[in-house]
């Protein structure tokens, strides 16, 4: 479950701010309040947006920031969603928090299949028991973690700026990704894009802007990818 926890206010405003203060000689009140001037403002502040994006001068999304929690997530996920170092996180420990019950993710390949689902089931739960037992005799709980699964659910809150989020949305939203994480990215584009349509329009895999940068592991359906994402993600 993605949830959207927090945002910079007025994001679109804030960035077109930024922007316009490098090339004017007004000072920050009088373009603030410019762009705060109702829809004529928002407007103007969107259309600027849009130039940034196509020019490639994005520094200025950075200081838009959007924070997002996540449960249900897995520690398999996990471990890839924090390889993103531009950003803050804050995942549950297992150092401090012990694993009093067996909570785990299956993967749809595994449960559609009867036999391997009892064996994984099997397997994971013996695992959960063989570490209450430990915890139960003294071991402590950040050694007893060892055993645990990367099946195990986990807990993390995050933020990333807004540009972080492109970069993001472009390597995890793609289907080529691992089903998790895409689904993760996936979410997150839908509550991100209401609040800054004229950031996040065009954002996603490579092909939704261009060519698909995967070559010969290409998922073969880029026209698909791109109506999708150019939606809002309401395809997904």
């Amino acid at each position: 479950m993605v949830k959207l926890i927090n945002y910079t206010s007025k994001p679109e405003i804030t960035i077109a701010t930024a922007a316009r203060l490098c090339y004017s000689s007004y000072g920050i009140d009088k373009i603030e309040a410019d762009f705060n001037d109702g829809e004529k403002g928002l407007e103007q502040a969107r259309k600027l947006i849009k130039r940034i994006r196509t020019s490639g001068h994005e520094s200025v999304l950075e200081h838009s920031n959007f924070t997002f929690g996540v449960e249900k997530l897995s520690r398999s996920a996990s471990h890839q969603l924090v390889r993103h170092r531009i950003a803050s996180y804050s995942q549950r420990s297992q150092r401090y928090v012990k694993e009093d019950k067996p909570k785990y993710l299956i993967p749809d390949s595994i449960a559609c299949n009867p036999e391997f689902l009892e064996k994984y089931k099997k397997i994971t739960e013996d695992i959960f028991s063989l570490y209450g037992y430990f915890i139960e005799k003294g071991v402590p709980a950040e050694d007893a973690r060892y055993l645990l699964p990367n099946a195990t659910e986990t807990q993390i809150i995050f933020t990333m700026n807004a540009r972080e989020l492109l970069h993001f949305f472009k390597l995890r939203g793609c289907n080529r990704a691992q089903w998790e994480i895409r689904s993760v990215a996936r979410e997150m584009f839908k509550l991100a894009y209401p609040i800054a349509p004229s950031v996040f329009h065009g954002a996603g895999p490579s092909c939704v802007r261009g060519n698909c940068s995967e070559g010969e592991f290409s998922c073969g359906s880029p026209s698909d990818v791109r109506k999708s994402w150019l939606k809002g993600g309401l395809d997904f």
